[in-house]
């Protein structure tokens, strides 16, 4: 049950096919100009355009359902938020108007689709429920285009309904907490995109009442929970509250009072699943998780990647018996019998017939039939053979679309680096990998996730959303080249200009800033480190020159980086000035792009200043004011280099929390109470935002200038004497 980003065999039939598709004709709409984000499964283009007229009525039935009204007047503020034009809500249509009525639409299309008709006269939307006229009028929103100073929509006849029912994004907030308003806007823009799931794990993100001591300071209340819930069911997205069970509780079990219920003492990371406390606790967190969910299906129980398992006395013994997978489903069981008691179904990342693959088999013990199996890394053969088996079974399987990887800063959208080389990155992994499951017809679902372990900006991971989006509700258009720029164009608008070529200076940046210093060693072991050069000592400016030999290679990279960085903030810029959509996320960007820019400049800096204390020491010998002189220059260097770092870091802290609060937030009724654990999570470096600095805080600039200051004084003490000068 490990999380991996390793590419498995069906993966590589699943990028060939990719691969084929990315040079395939450009759709239907795409030649119209227009950028809709799911593509439709049919579209016919008929004849004149709907030209919108100033003011438009949006008509509903007269015994309408308040979630149609709703959606109906949602569809009336999007008008006016979005292109300025006015509309009124009535129970009668009229010519050029927008009908939206449950009468007429085709069984076929099932509870979530919809048709939707656009004449010279008129649009009318058609559906069998709430949720397909919803989704009718988020299609319709894509399709308007500016036309002079006013608005049209091409002629067009849709057929639209989903590949799969349920379609979650996974939205983890471990190790930060976004504001009210930024998880509301968060929810509307998946439900544009046609998600209907969203699987929130949130840890002490709750402020739990029957423990409230694990809950973090600031932590969303039950009442706020409750409020999300109903929100985002009006947008006909179910919030399931992903509440870690067996593995990945280090947030419950890093409190003394709950270390006893420990799989091994000297770790917070896991629970003894034969102590009967362990249930307990976990039933009293579960319980208000379903009463922060209110009318959600599911609890997703997590509890995977248990290193631990098996570990204590008692575990090993048990796990002789009936193998480690069985000790594990032994869990699972209890704590499905349980939440199913509240009326709830049990998602856990387990693998299709998991229990009989593991490397320890379960002897005898399967999970409870409610329980839906929500991960597994490869399916085996590409009929998906596992996945059958336990669909044959009566178990619900989902689809899972895994973590593009642990990279930092950015994700690695476009090139993964491997042994050196580029290699294919995730999203064409993630197309390939929905067009082959999505269309499959095998899985009741799918759950694209994004792990928080490298602390990432939330707003980062929209692609990949919206390609979960796009290719869970229609996995057979459109091509990956036309589907990248349609998210750009849809996400961003119109204006926007050189988006691929900015997220593929982000993967190249974000790569980078993986590489230095000693980020890479908290994933992935001893992976270099970095040192500052050496400092001048006794009577002759003696030092050891070795920094710009040992260093070559990144200082080289940091040299290609530095004004790839530059141009992102060109880019950057020029789209800020645009008027683009969605422009906070430049400012997000703008930050990142600083500081891998900072990064670059300071290995520059690292370099510059030995070959300064170099100087230094050549000129002693010719003239001691000279060499003098060299060292106040590395020391200005240094100097310059700390405010830079101060100054890119302090802005990127202020632009982030507009949208979070601050990590690692005391407040006056609570302190932060900050543990590390075995995962080695980068963000969980520090309880704050200094995890992003955290290598250079180490690489102790400061003592270096104080002991170069210090010698500088000790220099002009004995050589700068009146006749030196």
């Amino acid at each position: 049950m490990e999380r991996s980003t390793t590419i498995p065999v069906l993966w590589f039939f699943c990028f060939l096919l990719g691969i084929q598709q990315l040079n395939g004709q450009v759709t239907a709409l795409s030649q119209l100009g227009l950028h809709v984000i799911p593509y439709p499964q049919e579209v016919e283009t008929t004849g004149q355009p709907f030209r919108i007229p100033e003011r438009i009525i949006v008509a509903v039935e007269k015994n309408a359902s308040a979630e149609d009204r709703f959606t109906a007047n949602q569809l009336i503020s999007n008008l006016k938020e979005e292109f300025g034009i006015g509309a009124a809500l009535s129970n009668q249509a009229s010519r050029s108007s927008i009908t939206l009525t449950r009468k007429g639409a085709e069984k076929r299309i099932g509870g979530e689709g919809y048709h939707l008709s656009v004449s010279a006269d008129g649009i009318v939307i058609r559906a069998t429920s709430s949720a397909g006229l919803f989704y009718g009028t988020q299609t319709l929103l894509q399709l308007i285009k500016r036309n002079g100073s006013g608005y049209l929509i091409p002629s067009l006849k849709i057929t639209d309904w989903p590949n799969v029912r349920e379609r979650a994004v996974h939205y983890d907030t471990k190790h930060h907490q976004d504001r009210k308003e930024y998880v509301m806007r968060f929810i509307r823009d998946l439900a544009r995109f046609k998600i209907n799931m969203l699987v929130w794990e949130w840890e002490d993100k709750l402020a739990y009442t029957s423990h409230p001591e694990i809950g973090a300071p600031g932590a969303f209340t039950v009442e706020e929970m409750q409020e999300f819930t109903r929100y985002a069911r009006q947008f006909h997205i179910e919030l399931v509250p992903l509440v870690q069970g067996l593995g990945h509780v280090s947030f419950i079990l890093k409190w003394p009072q709950h270390a006893q219920l420990r799989e091994i003492s000297s770790s917070n990371w896991e629970f003894c699943p034969l102590k009967e406390g362990s249930y307990a606790l976990l039933f009293d967190l579960w319980k208000e998780a379903i009463r922060a969910t209110p009318g959600s299906r599911y609890v997703h129980i997590g509890s995977d990647e248990t290193y631990e398992l098996g570990m204590c006395e008692a575990c090993r013994l048990k796990a002789e018996e009936i193998g480690k997978s069985g000790v594990y489903t032994l869990f699972v069981n209890r704590a499905a019998k349980e939440i199913k008691k509240s009326g709830r179904e049990v998602m856990a990342w387990e693998r299709p017939m998991g229990w009989q693959k593991s490397n320890s088999p379960a002897v005898g013990i399967t999970p409870d039939k409610s329980v839906v199996l929500t991960e597994s890394y490869e399916y085996e053969e590409t009929d998906f053979t596992f996945a059958r088996q336990a669909k044959a079974l009566g178990y619900k399987v989902f689809a899972y679309d895994p973590n593009p990887g642990i990279e930092h800063i950015f994700l690695p959208y476009f090139f993964r680096e491997r042994r050196g080389e580029k290699v294919g990155g995730s999203l064409q992994e993630s197309y390939g990998f929905l067009k082959t499951t999505m269309g499959s017809g095998v899985f009741d679902g799918v759950i694209s996730t994004s792990w928080d372990d490298s602390g990432l900006h939330n707003q980062v991971w929209m692609l990949r959303f919206a390609t979960a989006a796009a290719f869970s509700w229609n996995a057979s258009e459109p091509g990956l080249d036309e589907f990248r720029n349609t998210f750009f164009k849809n996400y961003y608008g119109s204006e926007a200009k050189n988006m691929d070529v900015l997220f593929q200076l982000f993967n190249e940046g974000a790569l980078y800033y993986m590489l230095t210093f000693e980020r890479r060693v908290w994933h992935h072991g001893v992976i270099g480190k970095t040192h500052l050069p050496d400092l001048p000592r006794g009577d002759a400016v003696e030092y050891d020159p070795y920094w710009n030999e040992e260093y070559h290679d990144i200082i080289r990279l940091s040299e290609e980086t530095a004004p790839k960085m530059e141009r992102a903030l060109e880019l950057i810029e020029a789209n800020q000035s645009s008027g683009v959509r969605n422009a906070d996320d430049f400012e997000v960007f703008k930050s990142m792009a600083r500081l891998i820019w900072h990064t670059a400049q300071t290995y520059k800096d690292l370099s510059q200043l030995e070959r300064l204390i170099t100087q230094a020491h050549r000129k002693h010998f010719e003239s001691h004011q000279q060499s003098y002189d060299h060292m106040s220059e590395a020391a200005d260097r240094v100097v310059n280099s700390l405010k830079r770092r101060q100054e890119v870091f302090n802005d990127l802290v202020k632009t982030w929390e507009k949208t979070r609060l601050p990590k690692g937030l005391s407040t006056v009724d609570k302190e932060y109470f900050f543990r590390q654990d075995r995962a080695r999570h980068f963000a969980n470096r520090t309880p704050d935002m200094n995890y992003l600095i955290y290598d250079e805080l180490k690489l102790d600039m400061e003592g270096y200038l104080e002991k170069l200051l210090n010698y500088m004084e000790y220099y002009k003490k004995v050589y700068l004497t009146e006749t030196d000068r």
